[in-house]
């Protein structure tokens, strides 16, 4: 598979410096670029994770799966109290339900394929698999995105504007910015997904990273993908630091309002609030600016490893504890909820 590998790097280097002095080795570089297709059509990738380039690959596993769990059981019960108790039923928690749901199908669309790779020591995917994968991270990714930046408008409603806040943020307002969240971000994956996997990737390629995603992908590829390059800069541009833009604008504005509030309480209360958003947001953004708008020369594999499993595996286990550790109602609820489920186990029993 190596052989085959350097010859096939070697093949496409030859016809590429070929095509740029005569149209027979234009001609020759396409026919080759189909061949390599087919090839990666039938055979897929190999996914080198971090799991097996790792020091310590048994340690960094068990890790990853308490992490998992922690993910699944947080957000679970995260969304288990925002659906049973109707104190919890405001746009607030409607947008945070929406992002514990999130995180929840994100860390799934990565994390278990991982765990299993690694413990049938098989690290393939398929060609659909690859794409698969590609179309929800991105689908996640991008609406959770989104929904952060509507999460910090929600902050600045109910802290600069509380009167209004019940119109300017009521549940068709709400249900608006959920429901675009989600759409634009099916619509963006789905475009990236499709032109990403257009490319002709040479054969027997290995992918040195998590999961199938498009900077380590781009690196396989055969053809010319400097402009596909500049269109996600610009993409990475619009959905990353536009939301930014908008998050830092709200809390600057909440910073004056909170300043001026003439009860230690008050400000005490609004800054609590906004401390929890604010971690979440530096989080998720500083790994996702970090993928996707800094230049390819900036990338390493490794680097690259450690910044997907920050905001694919990390950020999801610990978005709901950072939201409902200083949350007094959201700790109420779920001791309630525990409660009566624990009581009715043993009145069962």
């Amino acid at each position: 598979m190596h052989i085959d590998l350097e010859q096939s790097k070697a093949t496409v280097h030859t016809i590429r410096k070929a095509s740029t002095n005569n149209t027979f080795g234009s001609r020759q570089l396409k026919n080759h670029s189909m061949e390599l297709r087919n090839s990666t059509l039938g055979s897929g990738f190999i996914l080198v994770e971090i799991l097996n380039d790792s020091g310590f690959p048994e340690l960094l596993c068990a890790t990853v799966t308490v992490l998992y769990m922690l993910a699944l059981i947080s957000n679970g019960l995260l969304l288990l109290a925002i659906t049973m108790e109707a104190r919890l039923h405001v746009p607030l928690y409607l947008l945070l339900g929406q992002l514990s749901l999130m995180d929840l199908l994100f860390t799934s669309v990565v994390t278990p394929k991982a765990l299993v790779d690694f413990l049938r020591r098989e690290n393939t995917i398929s060609f659909g698999g690859c794409a698969l994968q590609m179309f929800l991270a991105l689908t996640m990714g991008s609406a959770e995105d989104l929904l952060l930046a509507f999460m910090a408008y929600d902050r600045f409603v109910a802290i600069c504007h509380p009167l209004k806040y019940m119109t300017l943020m009521s549940p068709r307002v709400c249900w608006l910015m959920v429901a675009t969240s989600w759409i634009l971000a099916f619509l963006s994956a789905l475009g990236h997904t499709i032109y990403t996997m257009h490319f002709p990737f040479c054969m027997y390629w290995e992918i040195r990273h998590l999961l199938c995603e498009i900077p380590p992908l781009l690196k396989l590829a055969c053809g010319d993908t400097s402009r596909y390059e500049l269109i996600i800069y610009v993409t990475g541009v619009t959905f990353l630091l536009l939301p930014i833009s908008a998050i830092v604008a709200s809390y600057i504005l909440i910073l004056f309002t909170v300043l001026h509030m003439p009860s230690n309480e008050g400000r005490k209360k609004a800054l609590v609030t906004c401390s929890s958003h604010l971690t979440v947001v530096g989080m998720f953004y500083g790994a996702a600016t970090f993928m996707y708008v800094l230049p390819s020369s900036f990338h390493s594999p490794k680097q690259d490893n450690i910044i997907s499993v920050s905001y694919t595996i990390v950020t999801p286990a610990l978005n709901p504890l950072i939201y409902s550790m200083k949350n007094k109602v959201v700790m109420g609820t779920l001791r309630r909820v525990l409660g009566k489920y624990r009581l009715l186990l043993h009145s069962t029993l």
